[in-house]
């Protein structure tokens, strides 16, 4: 297997299982993932929350780490780069006004790279007009916006992930043992025991 470069595009407040568990479980296996936020350097960190299931209507945030970037967004080229990773949590809510990440998701899309997305990850695949025709999982909240962007929302348990092409996808963190697989086989990573 060849390694893979990959990029995360991560921001503050994203949710802390969706970054910290990608970047160490795709290195784990031999990838090099460089994790990068637009307005910060490599060496500065992202607050993370941690997202719970407490039985209300919605999850619960709380403070999570302190996660260290070891990318800088400015100057980035997303060519150089074999597969994106989008976290969920908060994040995405404000990255998909950045115009230099909307212009990065699509340059994965028009090139056909593997791309994975988990929970709220899907607001910045609706953002960049990626998701037309294309069957895609996401955090039950953010249904509305897969469907207005023309893509159909894959209604799935919380610990499955959906693949589409290129594009791999998850309601959230407990599905990261089938989307981190799913996502592995994309990349053509193949893991022996």
């Amino acid at each position: 297997m060849a390694a893979k470069k990959i990029l995360m595009i991560c921001g503050d407040y994203c949710e802390d299982y969706e970054t910290m568990v990608p970047f160490q479980a795709l290195q784990a296996v031999g990838h090099q993932v460089h994790a990068a936020c637009p307005g910060k350097a490599a060496g500065e960190y992202i607050h993370t929350a941690i997202h719970d299931f407490e039985g209300a209507q919605t999850y619960s945030e709380k403070p999570g780490h302190r996660f260290t970037l070891n990318a800088s967004f400015a100057g980035l080229q997303a060519a150089d780069y074999d597969a994106l990773v989008i976290p969920g949590g908060r994040g995405p809510e404000y990255l998909r006004n950045d115009p230099a990440v909307i212009a990065a998701v699509r340059h994965f899309f028009d090139t056909g790279k593997p791309v994975a997305a988990v929970c709220h990850g899907a607001q910045l695949l609706a953002a960049a007009g990626v998701l037309q025709g294309r069957t895609c999982s996401a955090y039950p909240a953010c249904r509305a916006e897969v469907e207005l962007a023309g893509g159909r929302y894959a209604d799935i348990a919380v610990d499955q992930a959906h693949t589409d092409g290129n594009l791999v996808t998850a309601p959230a963190w407990p599905a990261h043992p089938a989307w981190l697989a799913q996502f592995l086989s994309v990349l053509g990573t193949r893991v022996a025991h």
